[in-house]
């Protein structure tokens, strides 16, 4: 009996509330678009949306960015509805997120680029995959380090602690500057060698699909090119570029389906998909 409870419940998805903000830049119809996707990004999560916030401010509060007094809105609905995850749709600041965890503790908060970064670490196959999702995560970490230390603060008698807990903190944040260093050497590896392979293609004419993720990109490439190119139901399901030779009315080209675009795409990965930007930009049509 235990047994089978164990398994049901690690199956069960996570729950989740979704936070947005409606500023001078945005109308409420934007944002409630932006919240949409963001609900669709937490559906490819494995995370169940319970109930979507919104808050209208000129600017981001400095301190929790939604204010005091809609946060401790959310802190009462997502701890009397036992919710599990918090996820805002911006980017928050270390500051912000460190002042959230504060006011509403055990429970996780996510931003918008967290979301996405974990969603191509589930995705990611290849090695160059890899490779670049965990160059994106470890730039994405490395500014808010001194989050991961905050149970030292939470022990009794800071006497003793300080100096160890900088020290940890410092010999982190050296370890995480190191290996991106690493990784980036590794990227460009990487893209030579994928440069050099587009260079190899001959003449035939480079057709790539380019649109927003979950468009049909996949699906498309499946009918042209006869094959089986993986497609599903979810954002990002395609994060390797995939290159197919197709003919048509006798006319061969390589057929190229890309990764999709997003709305507030974190910028960490802008730079690290730069290989599959390159496909798009060689492309003839």
């Amino acid at each position: 009996m235990l047994e089978k409870k164990l398994i049901s419940t690690a199956q069960e998805p996570e729950t989740c509330v979704l936070i947005g903000l409606v500023t001078g830049r945005e109308s409420r119809d934007e944002v409630q678009e932006h919240l949409e996707e963001l609900a669709f990004l937490a559906t490819t999560a494995d995370a169940n949306n319970q109930r979507t916030f919104v808050q209208s401010l000129d600017r981001p509060d400095t301190r929790t960015f939604v204010g005091s007094g809609k946060l401790q809105e959310i802190k009462e609905y997502v701890e009397e509805h036992e919710i599990d995850i918090l996820i805002f749709d911006d980017e928050l600041t270390p500051t912000q997120l460190r002042n959230i965890e504060r006011e509403i503790p055990e429970h996780k908060i996510l931003d918008r680029p967290n979301l996405i970064l974990d969603i191509f670490a589930q995705r990611a196959r290849t090695a160059h995959a890899k490779t670049q999702v965990e160059l994106a995560q470890y730039q994405y970490l490395l500014p808010r380090l001194t989050n991961m230390w905050t149970h030292l603060q939470k022990q009794k008698g800071g006497i003793g602690m300080k100096g160890p807990g900088e020290k940890e903190i410092e010999t982190d944040r050296r370890i995480i500057r190191d290996r991106i260093s690493h990784l980036k050497k590794e990227l460009k590896a990487i893209d030579r060698q994928m440069a050099t392979q587009r260079g190899n293609r001959g003449a035939l004419v480079r057709v790539a699909l380019v649109g927003y993720t979950n468009a049909g990109k996949s699906t498309l490439m499946t009918r042209m090119s006869k094959s089986e190119v993986f497609a599903e139901n979810k954002l990002f399901a395609t994060l390797d570029t995939t290159v197919r030779k197709v003919v048509l009315h006798n006319l061969p080209f390589l057929l190229s389906d890309t990764v999709g675009f997003i709305r507030k795409l974190p910028h960490q990965l802008i730079e690290s998909f730069k290989s599959t930007l390159d496909e798009t930009r060689e492309s003839d049509l």
